[in-house]
């Protein structure tokens, strides 16, 4: 723990890891910032001011520096130096309520955290939104979607996923799950009577597609992602597919794969929906583009605001192809229409103002922080587990040796204040055939002053699960 009095004049008390610099102090003043002890506006000392003050190399403080204005928690120019960001800017924290029996941690795949909704910034959006908006926006509207916002979310999904669109391209739903119904009644409407899903995945889609008329033909994932060439004999006329980062098993759909998948589309006529699930949050490299740049009118790119912002948003997007378009926008008629007006204006003037890129730079930051606290929670308490899929998204599976029973670990869990699932519960057939157990781990839903209880209790249940298998 040191205490520093760099050139700059101000005294910083940080406690920085000798073996792993920059991260530590990456990590202690995202916490100043986070308490209020480095204010807004507040100038940090040089680098090498700082670096000398601690006994650590410049470049550990040059990339933990660099690491934060990218996620918006500094900002930095070329002469001028550095200085806490804008609070406006900055990750916003909202008290943390201690679990309880009405309220359990929860480590569920897929779950945002909810104290990160930036409710400054959107407030702000929503108040330039009301001014500007003009009388007729305030009259019943288009059923596909405000076109500010259309124009908005064509611009933003071609410069930040790669995807081919036009304003008249875009269809704004209520949720994910709304989008999915449409397009799949939009589906049987056309004749269309199978779909292929990947065997891993959520039951609520699965759910809506059945109830939609369609018959279910579940493909097997392996490291490479779906098996496209299951979809050969299959004889289904759709698939729904997440290709940038597979929910749950965490695989990307391979380059190969990708090809194979749109080459089946173009040769049959079938189309594939594009589950943009955790796109845009990659941590250790670029994101993987959109699988709908290959084929624009073979692939109905879907994505929403409710892991960038938060499900209570209740906007999603599709960036439907031509042949398809009519069919869905006939669907969402007799659904009702559009999302509130008001809502996607705020939501058109928040990305268009850039609020948006910063506030998922930040998150970005914030839970490659978890994941790699999981990752060390893991390899330093579970010697015979191991954390797998890609540096990406809200959850990772923790692989378990075999015989491990995964409902005795969600049971432990559970009388632990804990939610959490096993791999076999998202299968298609209620199990995991030719896998090993595994549980599947969000880093999302806990508020940060309580997801290190939460990792402790899920470390806590799968170790008394490994014990009693090993013992059996």
């Amino acid at each position: 723990m040191t205490e520093t009095r760099a050139n700059s004049g101000l005294d910083l008390h940080l406690e920085v890891s000798r073996t792993r610099p920059a991260a530590s102090l990456e990590s202690a003043l995202r916490s100043a910032i986070r308490s209020g002890r480095l204010a807004p506006g507040q100038r940090l000392p040089a680098s090498r001011s700082l670096a000398l003050d601690l006994g650590v190399a410049r470049n550990s403080v040059a990339e933990a520096y660099g690491r934060l204005v990218a996620e918006g928690w500094l900002e930095a120019r070329v002469g001028a130096g550095t200085w806490v960001g804008d609070r406006e800017h900055a990750p916003e924290q909202q008290p943390a309520v201690r679990p309880d029996s009405a309220a359990l941690l929860d480590l569920r795949g897929g779950i945002p955290d909810a104290t990160t909704f930036p409710r400054s910034a959107w407030a702000a959006a929503a108040r330039q939104a009301l001014t500007r908006a003009p009388s007729e926006a305030f009259g019943y509207g288009s059923g596909q979607g405000a076109p500010s916002l259309r124009s908005t979310l064509a611009e933003y999904v071609s410069r930040a996923r790669g995807v081919f669109a036009e304003p008249a391209d875009v269809v704004v739903t209520h949720g994910f799950g709304e989008l999915l119904a449409l397009t799949a009644r939009a589906l049987v409407g056309r004749g269309a009577r199978r779909i292929a899903v990947e065997e891993y995945g959520h039951e609520s889609h699965r759910a809506i597609l059945r109830a939609s008329g369609l018959r279910l033909i579940g493909i097997p994932v392996d490291r490479d992602g779906a098996a496209i060439d299951a979809l050969e004999t299959s004889g289904a006329d759709a698939v729904l597919l997440t290709p940038a980062h597979q929910f749950p098993t965490g695989v990307p759909l391979s380059p190969t794969r990708r090809v194979d998948v749109v080459r089946w589309a173009e040769r049959t006529g079938g189309l594939i929906v594009e589950d943009d699930y955790d796109g845009e949050f990659r941590y250790d490299r670029r994101s993987i583009g959109a699988l709908q740049a290959l084929a624009p009118q073979h692939v109905l790119f879907a994505g929403t605001a409710s892991k960038s912002l938060a499900p209570a948003v209740g906007l999603a997007w599709g960036v439907v192809p031509h042949a398809l378009l009519p069919a869905v926008l006939e669907q969402q008629a007799l659904a009702g229409g559009a999302p509130a007006t008001l809502t996607q204006l705020t939501l058109a003037e928040f990305i268009d103002r850039h609020r948006y890129d910063r506030h998922l730079r930040s998150l970005r930051g914030r839970y490659r922080a978890r994941r790699e606290e999981l990752e060390l929670a893991v390899g330093a308490g579970l010697s015979e587990a191991r954390v797998s899929g890609m540096a990406a998204g809200l959850h990772c599976l923790v692989e378990l040796p075999p015989g491990t029973d995964e409902a005795a670990v969600t049971r432990r869990a559970l009388s632990l204040g804990l939610q959490l699932d096993g791999l076999s519960t998202f299968h298609v057939g209620g199990q995991s055939p030719g896998r090993g157990p595994a549980m599947v781990l969000g880093i999302g839903g806990p508020a940060d002053q309580v997801y290190s209880e939460a990792v402790a209790a899920a470390l806590e249940a799968m170790q008394v699960a490994m014990h009693d298998a090993a013992g059996a």
